[in-house]
């Protein structure tokens, strides 16, 4: 799961996204000369729920490529083809079409923006929306003053790890991991919680790179002060926010 990458040893960083996107990030990191590797905290494990035939939905709604995978390991994507898709980000909008998709619109941003692009388009719903056990945010109330109705379908779960590999947590004592990326809200309540031994000192310096300002509330809640944020929700700001980070850390 772990793998180093070359870069200015001053500076290093920890990705604890789920597989397969921690590779995705560190490669972008290696691609940007930062050094990094790779630990989630978390594993997706795909669940067996009952699925509603795709008959009478007017739309997908995805926010989260791992109801993708989850869809495609059950066997059942085909399915669901030929519905019109509206994906949170760019980045889900991309895989959705890469597995077969052919209408695709991408709301480029968080909850709030997929909603005003539902609005906007005026479904007369019914929707399908597969998603994680744990969400982040509530889209069937989201969409109600709307009108549209939601069928939720909790496909999968993200399991989170029971500890942290020695050598991270040693690495993060010592202050070898001068940085970490941390992409969900659950992502940094796990973090939280497997890096309970940490003394202040050690928490203090340790510079958390976060996705939103809902991903950062847990992390400051359990003490961790050096906290930065992406400009926007996505991929492309928080590479963008990395390299501000490992520069500063550096040194021009």
């Amino acid at each position: 799961m772990a793998g180093a990458v070359g870069g200015n040893s001053m500076t290093h960083m920890l990705v604890t996204r789920p597989e397969p996107d921690g590779q995705s990030t560190l490669a972008r990191l290696q691609a940007l000369e930062i050094s990094a590797q790779a630990t989630p905290v978390m594993v997706r494990k795909t669940l067996d729920v009952s699925l509603p035939p795709p008959d009478g939905f007017t739309a997908m709604v995805l926010t989260s490529t791992n109801a993708i995978r989850s869809l495609e390991e059950r066997g059942v994507l085909g399915n669901y083809l030929q519905l019109p898709v509206f994906a949170v980000g760019d980045r889900t909008a991309r895989e959705a079409e890469a597995v077969g998709f052919k209408r695709v619109s991408s709301a480029a941003g968080a909850l709030q923006d997929l909603v005003n692009a539902m609005a906007i388009a005026r479904l007369p719903g019914p929707v399908f929306h597969p998603t994680g056990r744990y969400s982040a945010g509530d889209l069937a109330q989201a969409v109600a003053p709307l009108g549209i109705m939601v069928a939720t379908a909790r496909i999968y779960d993200m399991v989170a790890v029971d500890s942290l590999p020695p050598e991270i947590m040693a690495s993060l004592k010592d202050g070898s991991i001068t940085a970490v990326l941390c992409y969900s809200r659950r992502t940094a309540e796990i973090f939280a919680q497997l890096t309970q031994d940490l003394e202040a000192a050690q928490r203090k310096r340790l510079a958390m790179l976060c996705l939103s300002e809902a991903v950062a509330e847990p992390l400051l809640e359990n003490h961790f002060i050096r906290i930065s944020l992406a400009d926007r929700p996505d991929e492309d700001a928080m590479m963008a926010l990395a390299l501000a980070v490992a520069r500063e850390q550096t040194g021009p």
